[in-house]
């Protein structure tokens, strides 16, 4: 069957689908403050299509007849000018607009600090849930949000836990979250399924900024007939031991989920929606009329085209007045650049990867350098570079920090960081090769310099931003660096004063290899 016929029988269903025992939840997550629509470069067959958007979104909602509820698993603002310069504001408006429900923090959420997270709660028409979320002083829940939040929508009662991941501790800037504690989810999960238990929903939903299996992130797939045979690294953990989850809703990992899964140990159905609202899953859970119980659930992510969705004109005119108010700004042209600079397709070193460590590394003075690969969000076109481009590309105000780490250290950072047979990181100054191995680990690493190994006690100055440094995800070996030094320097002024001095060359990759 052709995209279109799938696209066009999901909403057939949809407008034929309203019955009293049927009730819609609608889920989105990792929106990361794209909130217009855009071209879906990555789709092979419609590169140029537009896709995603509130404006989408709330045309489609319009279209909807059966009661429904809409979620969001976090990571709501922090990716676009829109998002960053109004830290967050911007998101809780659209978000109010079109009628979220309710909605879990995710790590990036706290990229402002927590009392931001509060502020924007304050002007939110919904709740906030995390339900493993505790202030470290005294063992209380922040006062900003719950533990979970029952709907009624056609006569049926549904109940949603919200679980923020653990991760968000080491997946933000640490130092902006180190009040509070994330606890495990499967456990809050399991203390808090009896408390709703008592409420007698008709339906328990998990909502949670957690994916189901890292190994699958930043994909778009039909995992709908897989069997793990590995127990994964994520949400299933939840599902298979906490009993009586009936659909589960993730995020994080920027994977969409088309057909969802059902998960043949538990039963529990699982969705994702991608990144950049792209897409939006619906799951629609039927009731039997007389018993009122739960009888079946079907998932689905939907692709936001607007050629087939529209988009609201009022919401349209909410998301153009943000635009117009950062394009002053954001609109400046910062440089050229003589060639794309791109991701890698083999999940190792990146063209920009390569270049933005270059940059830093000059910039120092320092021998080696580092970023985080994820940290890196968009790639950067050949041509003109506006100031809106760098800050899509690099959303986050890090800082630069240099300090001095020797070759076990370094040692240590690349075999923390190079997971599945993927580099987490990215390198100036350093020849990575590595063995694949088991466990998602690899069997053998050798670093070198200018073509010699680098031994274990010696020492290079290094540069990386604040986030790893600091303990950020991946970062671990930073700690033990010696004279650490704030610079204070943004890392993306860096990006903007390298376009200033000319056209920018993409440099070679190779710098992260696959040996047998």
């Amino acid at each position: 069957m052709k995209k279109t016929s799938i696209f066009l029988s999901l909403f057939i269903a949809i407008a034929v689908g309203a019955q009293a025992a049927t009730v819609a939840v609608y889920h989105t997550s990792d929106v990361h403050g794209w909130y217009s629509a855009r071209p879906a470069a990555w789709d092979n067959d419609n590169p140029t299509r537009l896709i995603g958007g509130f404006p989408a979104l709330a045309a489609l909602l319009k279209k909807e007849t059966t009661p429904y509820i809409l979620l969001d698993s976090g990571d709501m603002f922090q990716g676009t000018p829109e998002g960053i310069l109004t830290r967050g504001l911007s998101s809780m408006a659209l978000m109010n607009q079109v009628g979220y429900s309710a909605a879990v923090p995710g790590n990036h959420d706290y990229d402002f600090g927590a009392d931001n997270l509060r502020s924007l709660f304050g002007s939110a028409n919904f709740p906030l849930l995390g339900a493993n979320i505790y202030n470290k002083a005294d063992n209380t829940a922040p006062d900003y949000m719950k533990p979970y939040a029952v709907f009624e929508r056609a006569g049926r009662r549904i109940a949603v836990l919200g679980l923020a991941g653990k991760h968000t501790a080491t997946s933000t800037r640490p130092e902006n979250v180190k009040h509070l504690e994330f606890r495990n989810e499967t456990a809050e999960a399991a203390k808090w399924l009896p408390v709703i238990k008592e409420q007698a929903p008709d339906a328990v939903v998990v909502l949670t900024h957690w994916g189901i299996d890292e190994a699958i992130s930043l994909k778009r797939l039909d995992i709908s007939t897989w069997t793990f045979t590995t127990e994964p690294d994520g949400t299933l953990q939840i599902v298979r031991s906490v009993p009586g989850i009936d659909l589960l809703l993730g995020g994080h990992d920027h994977t969409a989920l088309y057909k969802g899964y059902k998960d043949p140990v538990s039963g529990t159905w699982i969705g994702e929606s991608g990144y950049g609202l792209s897409y939006v899953t619906r799951a629609e859970l039927t009731f039997d009329d007389k018993t009122g119980k739960l009888t079946d659930i079907s998932v689905a992510a939907l692709p936001l085209w607007i050629d087939r969705t529209g988009e609201d004109p009022a919401v349209l005119a909410t998301v153009a007045g943000f635009n117009a108010s950062v394009e002053i700004k954001m609109g400046r042209v910062v440089g050229e650049a003589a060639s794309d600079l791109t991701f890698a397709t083999d999940g190792l070193d990146s063209v920009i990867g390569n270049w933005l460590c270059d940059i830093t590394r000059k910039a120092t003075g320092a021998d080696l350098a580092f970023h985080n690969t994820k940290a890196i969000r968009t790639p950067i076109k050949k041509g003109p570079v506006l100031l809106r481009d760098l800050y899509q590309t690099m959303p986050f105000d890090n800082d630069v920090i240099t300090m001095r780490l020797n070759g076990a250290q370094l040692q240590q950072l690349m075999a923390d960081n190079i997971v599945d047979n993927m580099s987490f990181i990215q390198v100036s100054g350093l020849e990575v090769q590595f063995k694949p191995g088991a466990d998602r680990k690899p069997d053998h690493i050798v670093l070198t310099r200018n073509g010699k190994p680098i031994k274990p006690d010696q020492e290079f100055t290094v540069a990386t931003n604040d986030y790893l440094a600091y303990g950020g995800n991946g970062g671990d070996a930073f700690a033990g660096g010696r004279d650490i030094v704030d610079t204070m320097i943004p890392v993306r002024s860096l990006m903007e004063q390298a376009f200033a001095r000319g056209k920018v060359k993409a440099p070679k990759r190779g710098r992260i290899k696959r040996i047998d």
